[in-house]
């Protein structure tokens, strides 16, 4: 897989960035926006409503069928090897792995191949705990820490990025 990212690069193909936005914070969006301006790469908003983008020739919007993983469908159909998708959603973000690209979650943290069996496992967990009543409510409100911890993830991989670009 890592052939197909070099060879998107040498034939000047850019990765992309995918936003799960039906649920991405708008403070996050901000920041993937101010991003993609600054290191132009193109970006693309997936929701299952309208979701306003802003004028930019670097950031897009699609609007996809109301039904059930829509968007998650949407997004791993149009992504590429290489590609960065950006999604609170676990499931969502173990198939961009399997597809050969990055999943970054809203707080920064990075699905991986080595950890993305564990999320899921812990993500069907939580859920039975809240299903049974042992838990109730989700994860915290998003802070400036995390909000802070995510554009320092963002930088460092589109700096990578744009270094592996160059060596090209």
């Amino acid at each position: 897989m890592a052939a197909l990212a070099d060879a998107r690069v040498r034939l000047g193909l850019t990765m992309r960035i995918w936003v799960d936005a039906d649920a991405c914070p708008n403070a996050i969006k901000e920041i993937l926006v101010r991003a993609a301006e600054r290191t132009h790469v193109p970006m693309t908003l997936v929701a299952g409503q309208p979701v306003q983008s802003p004028r930019s020739r670097w950031v897009t919007a699609v609007t996809v069928s109301t039904g059930f993983d829509a968007a998650d469908d949407a997004i791993i159909e149009r992504m590429e090897t290489g590609d960065l998708v950006v999604t609170a959603d676990i499931p969502l973000a173990a198939r961009a792995v399997e597809k050969g690209g990055t999943a970054l979650n809203p707080r920064g943290e990075f699905y991986t191949v080595e950890n993305i069996r564990e999320r899921l496992a812990m993500r069907d967990l939580m859920a039975n705990l809240r299903d049974s009543g042992s838990l109730s409510g989700g994860p915290p409100p998003l802070g400036n820490v995390e909000r802070q911890t995510f554009a320092n993830a963002l930088d460092r991989f589109l700096a990578k990025h744009q270094r592996a670009q160059q060596q090209q």
